[in-house]
């Protein structure tokens, strides 16, 4: 039987606001149900702790959550650690100590280095040196089969972290944060690094662990620094902002709202598609459209197998009216592209696949969601999203994924171009598109060697087959989807 997801919270600087930081993960709680535990980076306690602590010290007052926070940052707040290599400091709230691994039942792998970098042997109590770094990291990569960590707390950023990635707003991060901290997430390969001190928010785009082409494909690190709790600037905080990890890998799975899997808790009022300015090849009732690759028609959605498609089981949804993208649809249409992913998940799931969806609003006219099967021994969910944002960074694409509680139309206002990538898990991958895309990068990920490994297949100009052999296709995959087909049954 499979654990079920652990659900983890991460904060910056606390710095003593103990009752902001607590009532937040109550809010948070109440509307997105409990969390296993809450990981704090930067200083946790402050110049102005002592009131608001010796209610939780003293047992009056109860964290919400087991938390876990890291060491002091200066020699102020030194008194608050009575143990340096780690003690529980009140109910429900952990000091990790100055250095470690913290594994749960639940296998997660957390590894931690408390304090600011030291020049000094022996670092001071509040601070790491370069011995202590080099000892945190033999002592895990000398672990059989090392592939990194899930998760890497420090206090301070890793130094040059926004070196070849997105811009990090006011703050230099050639002259913040630490060299040693660099070398150690390097060497960790954590999935995710948490960092604080700087009293910002910054998501850095995700960079691999290895060498593109010369290296074993692994998995993508996403550094994320935070800003302080409770900060009066407006700047995006955590756990507002709610950074979940999710042991089963379906991070950024979307929480239904109202039973239907995108659904919104305001759906759109209904409303008639615009009409095409011109001949359209995918508007049902437009003369244009090849026929004999429809495979299934429902009330206000249609498929159809993809001209010169991927694989012969590649299949496109489509609106039987003229919608140009997702965001577009009207409530009804919505529902019912959803009852076409559910259909399809569980027939490529029946023949041993799962399903990868794609979507490029930019130089088209009319909504195609593009719909690949890929075998379920051949790679994970966390492949696939690994080398979607692999393949996106090559090409200087901000290719990221959707947190939860989020959605496409959250992000993306009608007429704004965009990429969209969505598993049959339910995670999702999300690229505004402000300038120049590549027209072929979905199909040249999913043709790629990480996973179909079928590069002569992706343009589909090069993969046009003869009319007959189209038709038999298209017959075949519709004699086989008939028990899943909704709209057979309406």
């Amino acid at each position: 039987m499979a654990a079920a997801p652990l659900r983890v919270l991460a904060c910056g600087d606390v710095e003593g606001r103990l009752e902001a930081l607590f009532g937040r993960v109550r809010a948070v709680q109440s509307k997105s149900g409990r969390f296993d535990m809450l990981l704090c980076v930067g200083s946790f306690f402050g110049s102005t702790s002592a009131t608001e602590w010796t209610e939780y010290r003293t047992g009056a007052k109860k964290a919400p959550i087991p938390t876990f926070v890291l060491g002091a940052n200066d020699p102020e707040t030194m008194s608050y650690f009575p143990d340096i290599s780690g003690c529980e400091l009140a109910e429900n709230i952990t000091y990790l100590g100055r250095r470690g691994l913290y594994s749960g039942t639940s296998g997660l792998q957390i590894a931690y280095l408390s304090g600011i970098e030291s020049q000094d042997e022996p670092a001071p109590a509040y601070s790491f040196s370069a011995k202590d770094v080099a000892e945190l990291k033999t002592s895990l990569l000398s672990t059989p089969n090392f592939k990194g960590v899930d998760i890497l707390l420090t206090s301070p950023w890793p130094r040059d972290v926004g070196t070849f990635a997105n811009n990090a707003g006011e703050i230099d991060t050639k002259k913040c944060g630490s060299k040693l901290v660099s070398d150690l997430a390097a060497s960790l390969k954590p999935r995710y690094h948490f960092a604080a001190l700087e009293k910002a928010y910054y998501e850095r785009l995700p960079y691999r662990n290895h060498t593109v082409l010369q290296e074993t494909p692994q998995h993508v690190s996403r550094f994320i620094a935070l800003a302080d709790v409770g900060n009066t600037s407006k700047k995006k905080e955590e756990p507002a902002c709610q950074y979940f990890f999710d042991l089963n890998k379906h991070q950024g799975k979307k929480r239904p709202s109202d039973g239907k899997e995108g659904g919104n808790s305001q759906p759109k009022q209904a409303k008639k598609p615009p009409q095409p300015t011109g001949p359209c090849w995918f508007c049902l009732a437009s003369p244009e459209v090849e026929k004999h690759l429809v495979v299934s028609i429902g009330t206000h959605c249609y498929l159809a197998l993809a001209k010169g498609g991927l694989l012969p089981d590649h299949v496109l949804i489509l609106p039987i009216g003229h919608y140009q993208s997702v965001v577009d649809l009207s409530s009804e249409v919505v529902e019912e592209v959803t009852k076409y992913k559910s259909a399809l998940k569980e027939f490529f799931r029946s023949k041993g696949k799962r399903y990868v969806l794609f979507e490029r609003n930019y130089r088209s006219q009319h909504l195609q969601l593009q719909v690949i099967p890929v075998p379920l021994d051949h790679c994970t969910s966390e492949d696939i999203k690994e080398s979607f944002i692999a393949q996106a960074q090559d090409q200087q694409i901000d290719l990221l994924e959707i947190p939860e509680h989020s959605d496409i139309t959250q992000l993306a206002p009608p007429g704004t171009p965009y990429f969209y990538v969505e598993l049959d898990t339910g995670e999702k991958l999300f690229h505004r598109i402000r300038g120049r895309f590549p027209l072929h990068f979905g199909r040249e990920v999913l043709a790629s060697a990480a996973l179909l490994a079928l590069p002569q297949r992706a343009d589909w100009r090069r993969c046009a087959a003869e009319r007959p052999q189209e038709a038999a296709q298209a017959r075949a995959f519709r004699r086989d989807f008939q028990p899943f087909d909704f709209a057979l049954r309406a």
